[in-house]
Parts: C-alpha cells; structure tokens; sequence
C-alpha cells in the first residue's frame, strides 16, 4: 500500500466495479428497504445540499444492505417547471431572447433538450458522490408513464367530486408570468404609504389606490360605532365618481386606517371573501402583465406602481386625497424572481383539500407515518389543519398539461386520463386542451408510488409502502405532507413510513450558502480536491441530521484525514501479512489484556452505531467510529503492539475486517478501496453487518 490514501486513484473504478457487480440492485431477501430519491432539479448541476441528502441517504441504504435487507434506492430528476423555465429564460436573456420570441411547442422542446443534457451532468456527479442507488429504475417527472398516474390522478379526484374550477384571487406573478400557490410566496414586511381617500360619505384608508376603479363596496365592522348610521348608504368612488353600496362585515378591522375598507374583489384575497359573502361583482383593472386595464385612459397601459403614483397625485389635485403617512406591512414577493406578487381574480383548477388532509393528519396521529424530529411533525399537523384548497394549475410552458379539454361548441370541461375525448354531449368532437401546466408539486406529490408503478413488473407490490422519506426541512410544507396525503388518496396506503428531516447547509460562519454572498461551496470541487469520502464525512459531521450544519473546506480536510487514518492502519497491517478479508474472521481467542481491552471497546461502538442508525441518528453514529479509530484502535492499540505486533496480528485483523464494514455506509471509497487491497474477489459492498 502506498504511504497515504489517493483517492483519485480508486474513487472511479471503485464505482465501476460496484456497478458492474449489480450491488445497486436489490436482493431476493425478504425484508425490503426503500428510499425514493428526492428528485433534483433539472435545470442546474448539483449543489451541497443535494450533496448532503445524497451522503445521508446513501449512508441509510448501505447500512440496511449490510443488514441483508433487499434495498432499493430510486434515483430521479424532476421537470421543476418555473424553477427551470425561470432559469432558462435568465439563459435567453443573456442572448437578448425571451420566452415571447418562441411559439410554445418551440420553447418547450428547446427546454426539453436542456434538461436532458443537464441530466447527463447530474448523474456524473452522483455517482461521484457515491450514490449507490438503482440506475436502471431511473425516472425523470415528464416520463409518459409518470405522466400517465398523474393524469389518472387528477382524473379521480375530478371523478370524486375533489376538482373544480373555479374563479378566485390567485398570487400572480407579472414577471413569471403565472399564478403561485400560497406556499410558494414569501412575505416580508416593507413600509409603504397608507393613502385616506375621501369617499364623500365616508373616509377610507389605502396602500393601493390604483385600484379604486375596480371598487364595489366600502365596509365597517358592524359593532363600530362611528358608522352605524350610515351602513346601507352609498359612497362615491373619487376620480370617476361611482355611486357604492356601504355594508358591514365582521373581517372589517375597526384600528386599522379609518375602520373603513374599500372592498376591491378583484384583486385583494380578504376583500374577494367578503364580496362572495355579499354578492358583490368583480372588476379586474390590472392585468396579467401588472398593466392597468379598464381605467380612466390617462392610466391604461402604466405599471401597477407608476399608476399608483399618478392615481394619488390626481387625487390630491382634486382634494380627495386627506392625507397621506407611513405605513408596515406585510407584502408578498415571487419566490423565484421577488417580484412584488399582484393578487388577479382568475379562472383555475383547485382541489378540495380538507378530506385529504383529515386521512393524512390520522395517519400521523396514529403512528402509520413517524417524523424522527418530533418539531418537523408538529409543524406538518400545524398545517394540514389550516389547509386551504390547492390552485394546481400555472401559466407556464414547461410542464405536464393538465387533461382537461373544453368543448368548442358547448364549452363544457372534459377531464381524462391524458387522452382527447372523442365526442361531447351536445354531440361536437371538437375539443381544445387547456394550456395550463400542473403545479410540479402536484406531480411529485405522487412520486412514491407513481416511481414504483412504472420501474420494474412488482415493484410496487414489494415495495410500497417505502421505509423512508428524506429531504430538508425547508419542502415539508410544500412535499411531504402532499406525498402523505395523495399516497393515501391513491393507494389507499401510506407512501413511507419513516420521514428523515435534514437541516440546510450553511457556510463556517453559519450563514446560508448562496452566490450572492460568495460562500458558495462546490460540491464536485470538493469531491475532486478531497475525495468523496471527505465530502460526506463533512456533511454528517458534527450536528443532528436535523438540524442545520455548518460547512468549510477546512471541514472536508479534516475527513480526509481521517480517511488517511484509516489507510494507515491498514498499511501497518499489509507490511507482514497477507491476511483475507472476504470471508468471515473469527473472534480472535487471546489472553492479551490490550487485545480484550480492543475487542470489547469494538463491541461496544458496533452495539452504539447499531442503536444509533435505527434512531437515524447518523451524526452520533459516525463520530462514535471516529473517536474509536482515531484513539481507542490508531492512538492506543496500535502503539500498544508494536513489540508483539505477529501476536496481535489476529485481534488487529479482526478488528479492521469490522470496522471497514461499519464505516463503509459513512466513506465508502476509502473502506472499499483497503478491503480490495487485501487481494480480495468479493466486494465489501456485499458484506454482512458484524453479528451482535
């Protein structure tokens, strides 16, 4: 053996010979386990957080297939709809491009065919990472046959009365150029100006008075005194000076501005549920570009922002405007691209979420699914209780159509499982598909069971439900509650059993990595600087899975030196022995006090990593193998038996032959590369758990 470990020298041909030997694939043991990969994005290379699940999901699947358990890892990409497209127009503006240059089926294909060479990258670096997963079940989001349990889906809820369309107040975004779910908006506090607008009758308080054409109502809570006597009266809108209703509702907040509230419900969501209350019309004055539309002319065509300016300038001129003052508030922005969020009444598909989320709640309450960190679990009740029904349908090219198709002579809405109808009632066959994508979290909603359904003839059967569900906590809301409850819907059955939440990873500093900041830590640099080994050592080091982790370079040094260790100690052994590591050592029979004294100490970090995985404690686990490598066997042990170490050899061989296996799960490399320098035909991948 060379003096230290080179893993460039043994990383890439490990991996081969791990495929090549059909390890990845699951065995014929009974008791199976199973991850789904979650699927990256496929519109970048790899990033450290994926880097992270890769090293804690791979550490969950090796440990179970040491265990002798059948396991089956699922590697995948996802589509990711606005994230990619948002990433693929930022790549035609660098050309002077945009999306508006491209008729859809041109733009799509152009997308399609980035992803793909882009899936190519993200499996290199997988594998460089020493992901262990079955490459021959691999799925991608836009897979027809993925597709197709999508639509069977979304066909069943229709069927069961859980699918409507339906004109709501959606979260636009101007620039995105489509409606976002409420998950997927992020709101910060920003001051604004609060306008007081005279209203004749009445006095009312604004951030918005751009939209004052599209009033229908001005509202006071019932109990306030100071309008009791005019609530069935009219006001007048200023500027075009149209005659509304004053009505009460208990929304109304009577500390906030005057305690009266222009009702606006085609573009504010509070203002939209208290016009549905009193059957009030909608009026629309900004449209999907953030443009004003049916205005006075002097504002038709102006941004929402510009237009608020010149409403409230003209306003002043014509002495309706009373007063203006500083004001915090909340305000939503795109996740995405931050754009202020512009609230439009539009038509969209939902689904009814209550009854989903009832079965899911039970279904946590009652053990079927458990949360290792029992905050991730509190959080997830917290919100499957304050649930409110899902837009599912965006306004972007890139993306899996949703099956509805109306009929041009009738207009009637046809869902189906993906096909053209042929023929609608009022007898026309001619039909138009709706342009409208799936929300992305509406396909891999269904990625457990839509992933099973299509790899491999039984699969579902054997493996479903799966074992665990790994992802960060920052896609509970938006992933696995949704997976919980459309598992359960579909199935009938549970998706997984276990949900294994990791924290994010964050620079030395504890800040959040990003390239703005100039923190950002490549992962295949690290790979290629330092070893795999190194990488993911660095990432399960030194905090609960669940928690956040903070990472440096100087991290990832330090688990190479670690790996060196390892190396060492096998080198001391290689000098004077040509000892076999595949097959079964037994327990070495001494009477050597320093020999027991190893031998129990080996016991007792076997029996602490066994309790520790069960528990998914990864952290723990492999810091308990660090600490007896590095000083109960390199320090101690080893200086022990320098002058007896021909005695020793069977306790120390013995003793490495189990602790290669028991880090392997955590640094498969270095482990496999030292078990195969013993002139060994079996792999350590296919080796058995120590026996307690």
């Amino acid at each position: 053996m060379e003096k230290a470990y080179n893993h460039t020298e043994f990383e890439s041909n490990i991996y081969k010979k791990w495929e090549k030997s059909g390890a990845f694939a699951p065995s014929d043991a009974k008791e199976t386990f199973t991850i789904i990969m979650p699927p990256p994005n496929a519109n970048d290379p790899l990033h450290v957080g994926h880097a992270r699940f890769v090293a804690v999901e791979d550490t969950l699947i090796r440990y179970a297939r040491l265990k002798g358990l059948a396991t089956l890892w699922i590697p995948g990409s996802d589509h990711a709809g606005i994230e990619t497209q948002f990433v693929f127009e930022k790549r035609l503006r660098e050309k002077g491009k945009s999306r508006f240059d491209y008729d859809r089926e041109t733009l799509y294909k152009m997308i399609w065919d980035y992803v793909q060479d882009n899936t190519g990258v993200m499996e290199k670096q997988l594998k460089a990472l020493g992901a262990s997963c079955d490459w021959s079940r691999h799925k991608f989001t836009l897979d027809p046959d993925i597709q197709s349990v999508v639509h069977s889906t979304f066909k069943k809820l229709y069927d069961d009365g859980l699918v409507y369309r339906g004109e709501r107040i959606v979260n636009y975004c101007p620039v995105c150029g489509t409606n976002f779910s409420e998950l997927e908006v992020n709101y910060e506090e920003r001051e604004d100006l609060l306008y007081y607008l005279d209203y004749k009758t009445i006095t009312i308080a604004t951030t918005r008075p751009e939209t004052i054409f599209a009033d229908v109502a001005i509202a006071v809570n019932p109990r306030d005194e100071r309008y009791k006597k005019l609530i069935g009266k009219t006001a007048v809108i200023p500027l075009i000076n149209r005659e509304i209703p004053i009505i009460s509702d208990s929304a109304v907040e009577k500390d906030f501005g005057t305690g009266a509230l222009k009702i606006t419900p085609g573009h504010d969501p509070l203002d939209f549920e208290i016009g549905q209350r009193h059957n009030l019309s909608a009026i629309s004055v900004i449209d999907q570009d953030g443009k004003m539309t049916n205005t006075p002319k002097e504002y038709i065509g102006m941004k929402a922002k510009n237009a608020r300016e010149a409403v409230a300038e003209k306003l002043e001129e014509v002495g309706s405007l009373k007063k203006k003052q500083a004001h915090t508030h909340s305000v939503g922005r795109c996740y995405r691209c931050k754009t202020t969020i512009e609230p439009l009444l539009s038509k969209q598909w939902f689904i009814t979420m209550k009854p989903l989320a009832k079965r899911a709640t039970e279904s946590i309450k009652n053990g079927s699914v458990t949360f290792a960190a029992k905050k991730h679990e509190k959080q997830a009740l917290h919100w499957l209780k304050n649930i409110r029904d899902w837009n599912v349908s965006r306004q972007i090219v890139w993306g899996m159509k949703i099956p509805a198709f109306r009929c041009n002579t009738c207009l009637e809405w046809h869902i189906t499982d993906g096909k053209k109808p042929k023929k609608c009632s009022c007898g026309s066959t001619s039909f138009t598909q709706d342009t409208d994508t799936f929300d992305t979290w509406f396909s891999s909603g269904q990625w457990p069971f839509a992933t099973l359904k299509t790899t491999k003839k039984g699969d579902f059967e054997r493996f479903y439900p799966t074992q665990v569900m790994n992802t960060s906590y920052d896609i509970i809301l938006f992933w696995v509650i949704r997976m919980i409850m459309l598992g359960l819907y579909v199935t009938d059955d549970v998706p997984f059993e276990n949900v294994v939440i990791h924290g994010l990873v964050r620079d030395k500093q504890g800040l959040k990595i990003s390239k703005s900041k100039g923190n950002v830590i490549d992962p295949m640099e690290m790979v290629e600087k330092y070893g795999s080994d190194a990488l993911r050592m660095g990432l399960l080091w030194g905090a609960l899975i669940e928690n956040d982790i903070s990472l440096s370079e100087d991290n990832i040094r330090g688990q190479r030196n670690f790996a060196n260790k390892l190396w060492n100690v096998a080198r001391f052994i290689s000098m004077d022995t040509n000892i076999t590591l595949s097959k079964v050592l037994s327990r070495p029979k001494t009477t050597d006090a320093h020999d027991k004294d190893i031998l129990k100490k080996l016991d007792g970090v076997i029996k602490k990593v066994d309790t520790k995985m069960e528990k998914y404690k990864i952290s723990e686990a492999v810091e308990s193998i660090y600490n007896f490598v590095w000083n109960d066997l390199a320090s101690e042990y080893l200086e022990s038996i320098k002058s007896r170490k021909e005695d020793a050899l069977p306790t120390l061989s013995y003793v490495l032959q189990n602790v290669l296996i028991i880090t392997h799960p955590f640094m498969p490399f270095v482990t496999e590369a030292i078990w195969t320098n013993f002139n060994e035909t079996n792999l350590l991948i296919n080796a058995s758990w120590p026996q307690k």
